[in-house]
């Protein structure tokens, strides 16, 4: 893994620059000390969910990839089964990416926290993307299963040659009382809390104090992940709307007029300058290092959400002394937009595609990646 701290981090912002990725810009010198202070690699590689473009998301498969591909981060969305065992999945709901109607017909939509560990663990959460994605299909995937936080933390470790750091979302915090508690509990038995160094005394990724970083949209989880792990990276993750920030319109999508919600959201924005700014010193004031702010992407589709990267507000968040982590993003025209706006980190569905457009590409491909670790 080459060194992404402190010269390097400076001498790879220049490189970008010449290719066009990524204009040097004087605040780099700052964020680049920030980063290093942290930890955190710049420009960071959040694999969000996994390589989840390649596999199903959030699973061994997705996670495996992005791993030995060189991800900084394996991202991932932390709930709590009905036995208190911590696991990674995104919805509320087990509809979308498990056969739970069949496997549970009675209970399809009960919220995934309504299941013991060992129920989740009976569900198949990888048949769902080969249907969605025959394209990228593989029969292996078939049977594939939820994680647990533990079993994610096992494949971050297992590989000698990169260890990628956790980056961790409290999501929907306030259905899991004491989530924030649990998570440090289970961090620590398994001294992710605590930083590693290398022979040369430089952090590496995954073992610097940036090895873990929290993340949340809610204002109260972070206050609580700041009283559990004070020590530890945090990202506000910004939105706008319910939950969010106030927006400049009322105007809701059904009434807008817009065929498609990337539309809509492009036009939503925060109510004015000082509303993104109160946000920006709730999140300093609470522990956070920086934050996680949605955009809108060239060619629209679902994940394009509000544009929340613009210059101004990257700078207003630099001069803040924070980071900014943006999500999530999966084409190089997109790439090159944010990283020009000013970010300092991308998540992304496509690690292999996001570490070319870094100079930093994989030796093997995503398919020969999935082979050698038996998908």
């Amino acid at each position: 893994m080459p060194d992404i701290f402190g010269k390097s981090a400076l001498l790879l912002s220049l490189l970008l620059g010449m290719s066009g990725a990524h204009a040097a810009r004087p605040s780099d010198t700052a964020q680049a000390e920030l980063a290093k202070a942290q930890g955190i690699p710049r420009p960071a590689v959040i694999a969000h969910r996994g390589a989840s473009f390649d596999a199903p998301e959030s699973t061994a498969a997705a996670y495996t990839v992005a791993r030995d591909l060189g991800a900084d981060y394996l991202e991932m969305d932390l709930q709590r089964s009905k036995d208190g065992v911590l696991f990674a999945l995104h919805d509320n709901s087990l509809l979308r990416t498990t056969d739970v109607a069949t496997k549970f017909p009675e209970r399809k939509d009960s919220p995934a926290n309504a299941f013991t560990m060992a129920e989740l663990k009976t569900l198949d959460a990888g048949s769902w993307f080969n249907a969605a994605y025959p394209e990228r299909a593989r029969p292996s995937y078939k049977g594939l299963q939820i994680l647990t936080l533990d079993e994610i933390i096992d494949i971050a470790e297992a590989s000698p040659q990169h260890t990628p750091g956790l980056y961790i979302e409290t999501k929907e915090p306030k259905q899991f009382p004491g989530l924030e508690h649990d998570l440090k509990n289970a961090l620590s038995k398994r001294g992710w809390l605590q930083p590693v160094t290398t022979v040369s005394g430089e952090p590496g990724v995954g073992q610097g104090k940036g090895r873990v970083i929290l993340q949340t949209f809610e204002k109260s989880s972070l206050e609580l992940l700041q009283k559990e792990m004070p020590d530890t990276p945090k990202i506000l993750l910004l939105w706008v709307g319910e939950g969010g920030m106030a927006p400049n319109s009322d105007v809701s999508f059904s009434d807008s007029g817009e065929k498609d919600k990337a539309a809509y959201y492009a036009k939503q924005q925060p109510k004015d300058k000082a509303e993104f700014l109160r946000w920006l010193d709730f999140a300093k004031a609470h522990g956070a290092i920086g934050t996680g702010p949605s955009a809108a992407l060239a060619a629209g589709g679902d994940q394009s959400y509000f544009d929340l990267v613009q210059p101004w507000m990257n700078t207003a968040t630099h001069d803040k002394g924070m980071l900014v982590h943006v999500y999530t993003i999966d084409e190089p025209a997109d790439f090159k937009h944010v990283m020009q706006s000013g970010v300092d980190g991308i998540f992304t569905n496509r690690a292999s595609e996001l570490l070319k457009f870094y100079q930093r590409p994989a030796p093997l491909t995503v398919n020969q990646l999935l082979e050698k670790n038996g998908y």
